[in-house]
């Protein structure tokens, strides 16, 4: 049986399909790459090259070239073989999973889940990016493009069904044999080292020849080294230090770049790097400059003083994470009104998480426009959707009712109205805040203690939206409800008409 639904994929190029997570029959195998690339995020330590030649003291350590790709598991099932990501996309059709198919069946294997990276190989020897895999996965140019991706498995998920668990020497060695002689599907090199002088020399090798990086694993634990990328960005709030001693210095400062149409886009905050002296200045400087704002930002339980945007700082980055486990990272997009001295919320759009950010010098070389704070500084690194759409005057697609349902139900002279709504946003492709389905279910009670209560549920899925929807309607309509006919307003029933008196009796 196959593990994909191919009517469910869209064909790109001749041979070569791409699906959402609804087109593997199979649905834990998604879960299985969220939890893997989780797991792994969680364990691998960031660190720059000159901290791991002072970090790793004698001993064994297995170092290996980072490949600078997409993160995949390759899913292989009795000679069928097709990519999966976190985010739940499927590519099928692609030259390098051929050739892995080929040499598992060659290597005995009937079923495995392999994880490692889709790569852009260059002819020019030149490094690929992050970027070149998007794109050219997404909507490739020809076929010899899509041939240049290729597969750099670097562990072994399952293996027959079954969690493959072994030491680094028998991994590697168990990718080696199944892979040999390899020309689109090949394990990263990798050296057995002995220090960090030789770890920290074999690093600067690797990132000269295109690395993104190195993979220290070790009795320490595992490490990614990487160097270190600098960034322009303005300060638009602070937070101040509330450790008695500290008085009158920053804790830490938020940050923005500039997106092409002017608007500030949240960057994220730096709390690092930072002298005694530069902290009491930040504030002396910054405290004077306090402006409202409709966005609130909170780190560690305080909230930031928003400030002018007029200050723009160098901060230095290990990395740069563009997405999460699920989508996008997004962060706040905001309007400065510098004649009311106030931001604006405009929307969310996608941009990173900064990983180990650290303060490096002010700028009062650059000022504070779209090309000394521009954000192609990020996305020269990573790719990051829709930098370059007009944040304040993106419109997005009007949502539509697809069902609506009104109960009513009188007790005790109260009525008692339970009101289903069901919409399609068309929302979701454009903005990552959107579901694509969203059900409303409203519960007025007045005789309630609260009175009217709320439920929301959402789901990319038709079919799961629809299978809710009647779920919540069995689950809150039975005997005694009235359905009211479409567009029928619910209103209380008139007041009862006053019981009369009884005639006084008469005495005796």
């Amino acid at each position: 049986m196959s593990l994909l639904r191919k009517e469910r994929l869209e064909t790109k190029l001749a041979g070569y399909s791409v699906g959402a997570a609804n087109a593997v029959t199979d649905p834990t195998l998604i879960t299985k790459a969220q939890d893997y690339k989780r797991d792994t995020a969680s364990k691998l330590r960031a660190i720059d090259g000159d901290e791991a030649k002072k970090k790793f003291g004698a001993g064994e350590y297995h170092v290996s070239f980072k490949i600078d790709g997409e993160f995949s598991m390759l899913v292989y099932s009795d000679g069928e073989a097709f990519n999966v990501n976190p985010g739940g996309t499927v590519r099928v059709g692609l030259a390098c999973q051929k050739e892995a198919a080929e040499k598992l069946k060659a290597a005995g294997v009937k079923k495995a889940l392999i994880a490692g990276e889709l790569y852009y190989h260059k002819a020019d020897g030149a490094r690929g990016r992050v970027y070149d895999v998007s794109r050219i996965a997404r909507q490739p140019a020809s076929k010899a493009e899509l041939d240049d991706l290729r597969f750099g498995p670097f562990d072994i998920v399952e293996l027959e069904g079954v969690a493959y668990k072994a030491g680094i020497r028998e991994l590697w060695a168990k990718l080696e044999e199944i892979f040999a002689d390899g020309t689109r599907v090949i394990p990263p090199e990798t050296h057995w080292l002995k220090d960090g002088g030789e770890i920290a020399k074999q690093f600067k090798s690797w990132i000269g020849a295109g690395a993104e990086g190195v993979v220290v694993r070790g009795e320490m634990g595992s490490f990614k080294v990487k160097p270190r990328h600098t960034l322009d960005c303005v300060v638009i709030g602070f937070t101040e230090s509330t450790e008695d001693d500290r008085h009158g210095m920053i804790h830490d400062l938020l940050l923005a770049v500039m997106r092409p149409d002017g608007m500030f886009q949240v960057l994220g905050h730096v709390g690092g790097g930072f002298s005694e002296d530069d902290r009491r200045t930040f504030y002396a400087d910054l405290k004077d400059d306090l402006v409202a704002s409709e966005y609130v930002e909170v780190n560690d339980q305080v909230a930031y003083h928003m400030v002018k945007p007029e200050t723009i700082i160098e901060i230095s980055v290990l990395d740069l994470l563009a997405q999460k486990t699920q989508g996008n990272v997004t962060t706040m997009v905001l309007n400065y009104d510098g004649a009311a001295k106030q931001y604006k919320i405009v929307r969310r759009m996608p941009l990173v998480k900064l990983i180990s950010p650290q303060f490096v010098r002010r700028r009062d070389d650059k000022q504070v426009n779209a090309t000394d704070l521009r954000i192609k500084q990020i996305t020269d690194l990573v790719e990051v959707p829709d930098t370059d759409r007009d944040a304040g005057g993106a419109s997005l697609k009007p949502s539509a009712v697809i069902n609506r349902e009104v109960y009513t139900k009188v007790l005790k002279g109260a009525t008692m109205v339970r009101k289903f709504v069901m919409w399609e946003t068309n929302k979701q492709a454009d903005a990552d805040d959107f579901p694509a389905y969203v059900i409303h279910f409203t519960d007025f009670s007045p005789g309630r203690k609260t009175p009217l209560e709320r439920e929301i549920r959402v789901s990319n899925s038709r079919q799961q939206i629809d299978d809710l929807w009647t779920e919540l309607i069995a689950e809150n309509i039975a005997k005694g409800w009235n359905a009211l006919a479409a567009g029928a307003t619910a209103a209380p029933p008139p007041p009862a008409a006053p019981k009369a008196k009884a005639a006084p009796k008469k005495k005796p």
